[in-house]
């Protein structure tokens, strides 16, 4: 089935690929929990464990990315899904914490490879702005099934289901790929030969930006069910919050679609990260439940809402279609970052530790977005 980036059938596979590629962006909290509550790993392994996959993701992107024009991405994405499905369900297996490192490892690498290519393919459609908008809705949607179903699957069947629901939605991804993954448009062209300039320094500060915030979502995120559960405010009632939290992120993907033409990206990106810190502030100082709840419910919303923006502004500064197609990497090596940094603060300082370091991260951040700016790179100009 020959299908594009401009039909829904297309668009369908690529949603499922991008719920799939990004489940660690909806899954950690529940993920370091269970590593926590059922395996008896300390915060730091724990964040460690969930630190193996997203590094294994990281390297796969940074290999496949700049080989995207080269490979099929239809085969990448299918063959990718399928690896990481049978390598959760391995991890399914295991108890140990070396062999389910291993596990994790592998899985990282073949999902990092498939959302390289999810990711490219739609960096190099007609809108990418647009079509990451509908691809960050769908996650959303994911979210609230996720958040709502698994943390109960595992209470009833124990640790080992959360890896068996991991393995189910790669599978599916996999499927889908293999008969719906679409063609991306040739966007970048120049007398039939590709124009593949090298990264200039707004591409590599926009990059830089988006790992920034990746890691103060992972960082804080990874252990928001510990915080309220640490804190007394019930299983149920901190589920409540993650379940809430999947139906407001139904809304800053479409919402970013909306304000397209009426906000600066420049604008946005730099804003996005401040925002991030406030919300870790009050997530990691709160006593009291209403405040964690209403930081918590919102907090998720912040990153998907920015990088929208981030993933149109670096469509435009680099036309090839490269520097998207190595968001797994820009996304994950923050992320791999932010469960064991995390892990250790709260381990030696304590949650509130966590909130401060964000903080920190979050001015880094804005510094390196004030430089992704500019004109769009030679390639573009074949557009």
């Amino acid at each position: 089935m020959t299908t594009t980036t401009e039909k829904w059938p297309g668009r369908i596979a690529l949603m499922v690929a991008h719920c799939a590629g990004m489940v660690d962006l909806v899954a950690l909290p529940v993920w370091v929990g269970t590593l926590i509550s059922a395996y008896g790993f300390d915060p730091q392994e724990a964040g460690g464990m969930a630190t193996v996959f997203l590094v294994g993701a990281v390297a796969s992107s940074l290999f496949f990315a700049p080989r995207f024009n080269r490979i099929n991405p239809r085969l990448a994405a299918t063959a990718g899904f399928a690896l990481s499905a049978a390598a959760f369900m391995a991890a399914s297996l295991q108890t140990g914490f070396v062999a389910m490192a291993v596990c994790h490892g592998l899985a990282g690498i073949a999902a990092g490879c498939a959302l390289s290519f999810t990711h490219g393919t739609i960096g190099r459609s007609a809108n990418p702005h647009r079509l990451f908008a509908i691809v960050g809705m769908a996650l959303g949607v994911f979210a609230i099934v996720f958040l709502g179903a698994t943390p109960n699957i595992v209470a009833a069947l124990g640790g080992a289901a959360l890896f068996q629901v991991f393995a189910g939605v790669m599978a599916l991804a996999a499927v889908v790929s293999l008969f719906m993954f679409p063609m991306g448009a040739r966007r970048v062209s120049d007398g039939g030969m590709e124009v593949l300039a090298k990264f200039g320094k707004p591409v590599w500060a926009g990059v830089l930006g988006v790992s920034t915030m990746a890691l103060i979502q992972a960082m804080v995120f990874s252990f928001f069910e510990r915080i309220g559960v640490d804190r007394n405010f019930g299983l149920q009632a901190v589920t409540g919050v993650l379940i809430a939290l999947g139906f407001v992120n139904l809304f800053p993907a479409p919402l970013a679609a909306l304000l397209e033409k009426r906000l600066s990206a420049e604008k946005v990106v730099l804003a996005g990260p401040l925002l991030q810190a406030g919300f870790a502030l009050v997530i990691t100082l709160s006593l009291t439940f209403i405040p964690y709840a209403a930081a918590g419910a919102v907090f998720v919303s912040v990153m998907i809402f920015t990088h929208t923006f981030a993933f149109g502004l670096l469509s435009r500064l680099d036309a090839s279609g490269r520097a998207v197609a190595a968001t797994p990497a820009m996304l994950m090596v923050g992320s791999a970052i932010g469960p064991i940094l995390g892990g250790t603060l709260v381990k030696f300082y304590g949650y509130p530790a966590i909130g401060l370091a964000a903080c920190l991260f979050a001015l880094i951040a804005v510094g390196l977005f004030s430089q992704a700016k500019g004109r769009a790179s030679p390639a573009a100009a074949a557009i």
